[in-house]
């Protein structure tokens, strides 16, 4: 072999040497860009799962109220009738509403709007009835307007503090985003065979149900606190639902920077 011949392969040696370090170096960045983003994907799931939880948990006060015999006086009163100032455990009440909400709203933004496809929508309306129910802690209302006739016919001409109908129109956004959630991801989800669909299929149902029912309760002030125990229960389900699609389709990124960065080994490579 000449000379020449053996400089000429030792330059392309070298070269490709220079070549696969470079590469290799390549491949190290990536994967160290995607660390964090991979460190994040774990986190997210465990704070809105415990977000979630903690804020359901407070939610749903109202099942204990079996522990106390005498503070639910009526069935015809309503849950939000408890929480007006000056009633046993009231303010316990309205803080629990508060933090339940601010709970609900950090599970939610922690599980991201961007985890399902095409599940933005419904993101912003669990959003805003997270929001909605913080609301309604910080406004609770003045009198018991679903035992009170007092109350109502004064509430009905508007001469109540605005509490008294910040608070319902609080209860109207949770109720009214809520439902608007489950109409979204009901169209979503329509087409599938999950078990996320089906339940969102089961709900929608029964809610075709349920809100006459609720109506119908509300106008004739009778055993109001019945069917506002089932959409407690039902909304809750929905919350649970939502968490679970959201948080199970986030993937770690580090496969992905893996897979990206050999896909540039091979093209260099070629």
């Amino acid at each position: 072999m000449s000379s020449d011949s053996y400089r000429l392969e030792l330059k392309v040696s070298t070269v490709h040497r220079v070549r696969r370090d470079v590469i290799d170096i390549d491949q190290s960045a990536l994967i160290m860009r995607a660390e964090p983003a991979r460190r994040l994907s774990h986190i997210r799931p465990l704070a809105a799962w415990t977000f979630g939880l903690c804020g359901l948990a407070l939610y749903n006060w109202w099942v204990l109220l079996p522990l106390k015999p005498g503070l639910m006086r009526s069935p015809n009163e309503l849950f939000s009738d408890l929480e007006v100032t000056g009633q046993p455990f009231a303010t316990s009440m309205q803080h629990a509403d508060l933090l339940a909400g601010l709970l609900l709203m950090a599970a939610f933004l922690a599980a991201g709007s961007r985890a399902i496809r095409g599940g933005r929508r419904e993101w912003v309306a669990m959003v805003i009835f997270a929001a909605s129910g913080t609301f309604g802690g910080v406004f609770p209302e003045v009198c018991a307007d679903g035992v009170s006739a007092v109350c109502r016919s004064m509430e009905l001409r508007f001469q109540l503090p605005l509490s008294q109908y910040l608070h319902l129109v609080a209860g109207i956004l949770e109720f009214g985003a809520i439902t608007i959630a489950l109409l979204f991801a009901f169209r979503r989800t329509h087409d599938l065979q999950t078990r996320s669909a089906k339940t969102y299929r089961y709900l929608a149902r029964a809610a075709y149900v349920a809100y006459p029912i609720l109506g119908l309760a509300y106008l004739l002030n009778k055993l109001g606190s019945i069917p506002e125990a089932a959409f407690f229960v039902g909304f809750t389900v929905i919350v649970i639902t939502e968490l679970l699609e959201r948080t199970s389709t986030q993937l770690p990124e580090e496969p992905r920077a893996n897979e990206e960065a050999n896909r540039e080994y091979h093209v260099s490579g070629a």
